[in-house]
This record gives structure tokens, C-alpha cells and sequence, in this order.
């Protein structure tokens, strides 16, 4: 028996990109030799909405049409929301996609049993998708300077709340960044100043950013160019077909543009990165360029401004690296850059930064640059990371380890030790800095592994609060445990850097540095001792053969500093963790990228709220608000602890 359902549809279209066609509906109607002619128009409300409001039965069809005639863009394939043979509502999608003139996205909400769909068309590369409707979100509120209370205004209210904070009411890490009116990384009486001259007439100062700040700004997202020889590039092919984990360079040339500034290097050295995420850049192996019909892949990318010309020429306002990432676990396409910007938030300051860039790449020869579409960039773990931190570390000239391989559980000191050698082998420990000391180095990492495996409870105790800030590494674990981090350190001895400030054998401070965060925010895995990165144990997080968490746990007043910065990460008062909060970051996140992610890979270019298809929980999402929301689950995980 067929039902009647009305059907509220809504297009939601780039305001980059006018719709120039008419939109209609056919309900219960195959394709074949019908025209738009059968259907019914959708109404135009204005401003790139249209609505339309029918009863339908059975299959809903919907078509492109630029009039009642034959000039109409066609997608001939099933797409049809209606009651399925059970009686319960479906999204059915066929196979064929084809369609005609449009370069535009398109997106239309429907509702029908209660649940709000978007269908979003892709007429760039014919594909299509379907997900649940999430209503979109406007500007981030967090970070309009001068809004001091968040309410989406500049006015006395905001000066009463500067003050407020200067006779010492607490401020969370948004809240301090929209009273820093002058930006000078303080709040104080300057701000005042600054901020009521405003409210009289005057104008907010804009900050004026320079180096890392400037290149790492991410209120503007940067475009990268790269321009490659047809030679250079088949290099790159040949070297990934060689060894899929190669670390060798090919020439280049990169044009970066930020605010309308253009900053244009030659001869930059580029190189393909990633652990198991590594792929060949185009085709298949041994396959060289396939100049105009290229099969182009989304990959990790490295990119060393001064490899082959070492002179302040080869920057970008001081920058030398730059490392650019696919979202390749990540359809939501915010999990690391959400991981990251909560560890500053949290305060733990040895977190990269990171943002969207846009990225495009011409090989010699080919008619046009091919875009790749929205990567996140981050800021490389080297010497100048060391170097821009220096005041924090106590120094940049001490030793730096990555730590990897699922073999890095600082409890073995036979293992797998050696230093980055230019080669293409991959060590469980590769020291990164002052190689040229190694064998140091390597004594002192050695010395380390044995005092966190070998001393007694009492001489631990005393050994780790004099070798290490023990608050800053529990805020990290903290952070590290409530976003899902399963391939880590604790659980799977993988994915992160340490550092050494010193060289003396004994008398140092080593700091644990975060890396590595696609894989979180619900895309869990069976693994080490894990089958459940929402729900599982945040004080049983992973394997304890892996010391240096498991050990420092032991101890209650270090045990309690973990639990209670778990639970202000959670805590829907601080606006760090919390659902309603995370959400909304996500969503503004998201907003200023949805425009750009169709690519000429053909591949990601949807954002999904989902985890990594290959995971082991796959209800898991970040924007709804049911029981299988993620921030939900972590919360309920971690508010169980004692």
C-alpha cells in the first residue's frame, strides 16, 4: 500500500556558484523518454533556496533542467527516496551517473519519516552522496576579537566582561583570545584601553602576524602551487615504485598565496610522506605521467624549501618545511586539526600547529594545474620547531627521537636505534637532530629506558618529577586518551616524537611530544589492548609493558592531576571537550572548507560524518546527538572515573 509523505526540499548552494538551472521533482515516474516537462518545478525563494512541498507516492526522481525542453542536465541513475518493499523509508542510489554543462555543486535537504536527509550532486566529477542533514553553522563565535562575552556583539557588556577578567574572574582559551584586543598575547589594562576607544568610535588594531604565526594563520586559508618537470615528476613516480616508503626529493618550484600576498620559490625539494597511508601520487606502478588523462591520487607531501639552495631566499618569512596531508582516514575532515587545536587549548604548548591549505599541482606539459583540493597543513617536528620553542625547552640544541614502527615502547634498550641518515629505512627510534653525535645520543636514550623499567618505586618517583614537567605530560596523555589516540604510544609503542634540552647523560628534561592524529574521534581498531577507543578504560589506555605512563600512574597524587584534567576536558563549563562545544568548532571548521573539497582526484570530495571505513565502530559520529556520538561516549567514559 503506498503511504503519502510530504517532502520539504532545500538547496543549499555555493554562493561562488549561482544556480543556473531549474530544479523539478517527478514522483513515482521512471527515466526514459520523459522530459522536465512531467515534473514539477521547485519554487525559487530567493538567495539560492528552493523549496518545493508535495505529497508523494512511491519514488521520488529528481532531474536538472534549464527549461521545459530539451536543454536540460540530466542525472540518469535512481535516485529516489520512497517506501522500499517493507514498508520503511530508503535512499536507493543507482549506478550510472551522467549529466551535462554544470560545473556547480548542488545540495538539497529533504525530510521524510521524521529524518532530515542532504542530497549533495558533485556535477565536477558526476559523483553523488547522501548523509544525514546536519544544520549548518555560522561563524565561529570563539573568535571575533573584542566579543569579549561570546554573544556575537561588540559593546559595553564586553568591557564589563575585560574587567571582570582582570579582577581575576577565570577566562576559558576562547574567551582570552577574544579579550586580547591589542594582541599582545596579555590581558590587561592595554586591552581596556584599546577596547573602549572601539565602543567610543574608534577602530579595533589588526594583528599584524609574521613567520610561523603568519604562514600558520588560520583565519585565511593559503593556496599552495606546485610546479614540477615531466622529468622530475617521473622521477618521483619511479622512486615511489622502487620503495613505497621512499624519503628521497624531486626539484620543484611552489607559489604560495596568503591575503593576496605571493611568495614564489624555485628549485624546493618534494617527496612523498606517510606510514601506511603512503600512495603513488598518479596511475599505477610502473606507469610514468599520463599527460591530460591523469589519473591523479590524493598523498602525503613533504616539502623542503631549502634542500637544494640553503639561503633566507628559500623561506616563506622564515619557514623552511612545510608537510601536507590528505584526509585520508578522515571523512569529516577536522579529526587531526581538532586534536591539535585542543592540545593548545589545554594548554600543552609542544603541539604543532596546523590549518587548511588548498593545494594544486602542474607537471610540465599539461594544459592546466591539477587540483587536489583541501590538505591540512603542519608545521614539521625538526630543528626550527626546537628553535621556535627554545625559551620553553630550555634549549634547541639538545637531541630529538621519532619514535614509530609499533616498536617504540621505551622498554627495550636493544632496539631498533638509529639516526636519519638520508636513507629510505625506517627505525623504531631515529634521532633527528645533532646526528652527527649519535653514539651520545643514543647512550642517553639508552640510560633513559633503563631508569623507567629499573629503578625502584621510591627512586622513580624522585627521578621522573626532576627528568621531566610531570604535569605537562599528564595534560598531554589527558588529551591524548579523551580524543581516542589508540595508535600511540601506551597502546601501540607508535606516533610520537621526545626531546632531549640537554646532552649530559643524567641531568636533562625530556618532553613527549604529540604526532599523528587522523585516527581519533571514533575511528577506533582492535589493537594492543583496545577493541573500543570511545569507551575503553582511560586509566587501562594501553599496553603497560610500555612504562612511562603505566609507571607514573602508579603514584595517587599523579594519578588524580590525570583523572581531573580528563574530566575538565570534558567538563561542559570549560568549552574544551564537551559535545555542544566540539561541535560547534567542528561545524565552523568545516563551513570554511565544504566549497573546496571537490578535486580532480575524484576522490574525498565529500565531507562525511563518519570514522575511517576500515574501523571496528562505525556508529561512531561527531555532529549528531545520539547515543553513539562520540564526544557523548568519551564523556560518559571518562565522568565514570572515581
Amino acid at each position: 500500500m503506498n503511504k503519502y509523505y510530504a517532502l520539504t526540499i532545500m538547496a543549499l548552494v555555493l554562493a561562488f556558484s549561482p544556480v543556473q538551472a531549474a530544479i523539478y521533482m517527478v514522483g513515482n515516474h521512471p527515466f526514459g523518454d520523459w522530459n522536465p516537462g512531467n515534473g514539477v518545478e521547485m519554487t525559487d525563494t530567493g538567495n539560492g533556496i528552493y523549496t518545493l512541498t508535495v505529497n508523494v507516492g512511491g519514488t521520488v526522481w529528481f532531474v536538472f533542467a534549464d527549461g521545459l525542453g530539451n536543454d536540460w542536465n540530466v542525472f540518469n541513475a535512481n535516485y529516489r527516496f520512497g517506501p522500499s518493499g517493507n514498508g520503511s523509508q530508503e535512499v536507493t542510489l543507482g549506478n550510472n551517473y551522467t549529466t551535462q554543462k554544470s560545473n556547480n555543486n548542488h545540495s538539497y535537504k529533504f525530510t521524510g519519516n521524521g529524518i532530515d536527509y542532504t542530497f549533495t550532486f558533485n556535477l565536477n566529477n558526476l559523483s553523488f552522496n547522501v548523509k544525514e542533514y546536519v544544520e549548518p553553522s555560522g561563524p565561529d563565535p570563539s573568535t571575533l576579537v573584542g566579543d569579549v562575552n561570546g554573544d556575537g556583539e561588540i559593546n559595553v557588556a564586553d568591557l564589563n566582561a575585560l574587567v571582570n577578567i582582570l579582577l581575576g574572574e577565570a577566562a576559558d582559551y576562547d574567551t582570552t583570545h577574544r579579550a586580547d584586543v591589542n594582541y599582545d598575547s596579555e590581558i590587561n589594562i592595554a586591552d581596556v584601553n584599546v577596547l573602549t576607544d572601539y565602543i567610543l568610535g574608534g577602530e579595533l588594531p589588526k594583528p599584524v602576524k609574521q613567520g610561523y604565526d603568519y604562514v600558520w594563520d588560520d583565519e585565511v586559508i593559503p593556496e599552495i602551487h606546485l610546479s614540477v618537470s615531466l622529468n622530475e615528476w617521473n622521477r618521483l613516480l619511479a622512486l615511489y615504485d622502487a620503495n613505497a616508503y621512499t624519503t628521497q626529493y624531486v626539484m620543484a618550484s611552489i607559489s604560495f598565496v596568503k591575503e593576496g600576498e605571493t611568495t614564489v620559490i624555485d628549485d624546493v625539494g618534494l617527496r612523498i610522506k606517510g606510514n601506511t597511508s603512503r600512495r603513488r601520487p598518479e596511475g599505477w606502478n610502473g606507469q610514468m605521467h599520463q599527460r591530460d588523462n591523469t589519473d591523479w591520487h590524493h598523498f602525503h607531501l613533504g616539502i623542503n624549501l631549502r634542500k637544494y639552495e640553503d639561503d633566507d631566499a628559500h623561506t616563506i618569512q622564515d619557514v623552511r618545511k612545510l608537510h601536507l596531508k590528505w584526509f585520508k582516514d578522515d571523512p569529516a575532515n577536522v579529526r587531526e586539526l581538532f586534536c591539535y587545536d585542543l592540545f593548545r587549548r589545554a594548554g600543552v604548548w609542544t603541539a604543532v600547529r596546523d590549518q587548511y591549505c588548498r593545494l594544486w599541482i602542474h607537471v610540465e606539459g599539461d594544459s592546466k594545474e591539477a587540483y587536489y583540493g583541501v590538505y591540512e597543513m603542519l608545521e614539521p617536528i625538526d630543528k626550527r620547531y626546537l628553535k621556535d620553542r627554545e625559551t620553553r625547552f630550555g634549549s634547541s640544541k639538545g637531541y630529538l627521537w621519532k619514535c614509530r614502527n609499533a616498536a617504540a615502547g621505551l622498554n627495550n634498550p636493544n632496539g631498533d636505534i638509529w639516526y636519519d641518515d638520508d636513507t629510505d629505512d625506517r627505525h623504531a627510534y631515529t634521532l633527528e637532530t645533532q646526528t652527527a653525535e649519535f653514539d651520545s645520543a643514543r647512550v642517553q636514550l639508552i640510560d633513559f629506558m633503563n631508569k623507567l623499567s629499573r629503578l625502584n618505586d621510591n627512586e622513580f618517583y624522585t627521578w621522573i618529577q626532576s627528568a621531566t614537567d610531570v604535569d605537562l605530560l599528564l595534560k598531554t596523555y589527558a588529551v591524548n586518551v579523551a580524543v581516542g589516540m589508540w595508535d600511540d604510544y601506551w597502546n601501540n609503542a607508535n606516533n610520537y616524537y621526545i626531546y632531549f634540552n640537554s646532552k649530559h647523560l643524567h641531568d636533562y628534561k625530556f618532553y613527549f611530544i604529540p604526532y599523528d592524529y587522523d585516527n581519533t574521534l571514533g575511528t577506533s581498531l582492535r589493537c594492543g589492548v583496545q577493541s573500543d577507543a570511545g569507551r575503553q578504560d582511560p586509566l587501562h589506555w594501553g599496553n603497560d609493558n610500555n612504562p612511562l605512563i603505566a609507571r607514573i600512574l602508579k603514584y595517587s597524587d599523579f594519578k588524580a592531576k590525570y583523572v581531573a584534567y580528563l574530566k575538565e576536558l570534558v567538563d561542559n563549563s570549560k568549552g574544551l571537550m564537551n559535545r555542544a562545544s566540539a561541535q560547534a568548532r567542528i561545524r565552523a571548521w568545516q563551513a570554511r572548507i565544504e566549497q573546496y573539497t571537490d578535486n580532480d582526484t575524484g576522490e574525498d570530495c565529500f565531507i562525511e560524518d563518519k570514522p575511517a571505513p576500515w574501523g571496528n565502530h562505525s556508529e561512531y559520529n561527531l555532529l549528531k546527538t545520539n547515543n553513539d556520538n562520540f564526544f557523548t561516549v568519551k564523556a560518559a567514559s571518562i565522568n565514570a572515573l572515581p
